[in-house]
């Protein structure tokens, strides 16, 4: 079967225990329009993730939206997940590749690094991150990315590349602009009261590229 290419609103889960609340926050920014869901969570344990990955799988398979996993390549095999992401301390992409097969997507983030990217595309990724382009409250520390960095890259490399840290529907049109084909939201997608209305409000940004787009309903 052939991989989709990532594009539009990347969702990436925060860490909660709670899985109930978990599927309703992630199906409604399904509904609203997201077509990539990123299930992260490095502080549960094997059983949590498990089932939390797997009830998202199910979900993301009804909406027909792309799920990849956190920095775990087994648990992306169990669930069936149609890839994983990849950071800097994180499985080699060679590696993941070999357990994988060439049928799973793999992400790779690359920071504020051309160079990285470069050489993931060399390497058979599927798709690059560049970020944090904004302050982000998820991780404060990480390094700045620029708008300037996002052009150079949509110029030199043909791989999807996502935009993330700090993205705002305000601030994301901008990224879109330069050269995102996708960009990752964590806190202003689940920290919010609407989650579909930010869905929304983010996959509005990429309606050209996705038309038709039927985010009005109330269903």
């Amino acid at each position: 079967m052939k991989k989709r290419r990532i594009s539009g609103l990347y969702a990436v889960t925060p860490e909660t225990p709670d899985g109930d609340w978990l599927a309703v926050q992630v199906e409604r920014a399904l509904i609203g329009g997201a077509r990539v869901v990123q299930y992260r969570n490095k502080s549960a344990d094997r059983d949590l993730r498990r089932r939390q990955a797997a009830r998202l799988r199910d979900l993301c398979r009804e909406h027909e939206a792309v799920l990849i996993i956190n920095d775990d390549v087994g648990l992306a095999l169990e669930v069936g997940a149609d890839g994983v992401h990849l950071g800097r301390d994180d499985q080699r992409l060679v590696e993941a590749r070999a357990a994988l097969g060439t049928g799973k997507l793999i992400g790779v983030s690359c920071y504020d690094s051309l160079a990285l990217a470069s050489e993931a595309q060399k390497s058979g990724g599927d798709y690059v991150a560049f970020g944090s382009f904004f302050p982000s409250s998820v991780k404060p520390q990480a390094v700045r990315a620029s708008l300037d960095l996002l052009r150079e890259a949509r110029s030199q490399l043909t791989l999807p590349i996502v935009a993330i840290g700090g993205i705002t529907p305000d601030n994301g049109a901008a990224l879109v602009e330069a050269g995102a084909d996708a960009l990752a939201v964590i806190s202003a997608l689940f920290q919010v009261a609407d989650t579909r209305s930010a869905a929304r409000a983010f996959a509005r940004l990429f309606a050209p590229l996705h038309e038709p787009l039927s985010i009005d309903s109330d269903q």
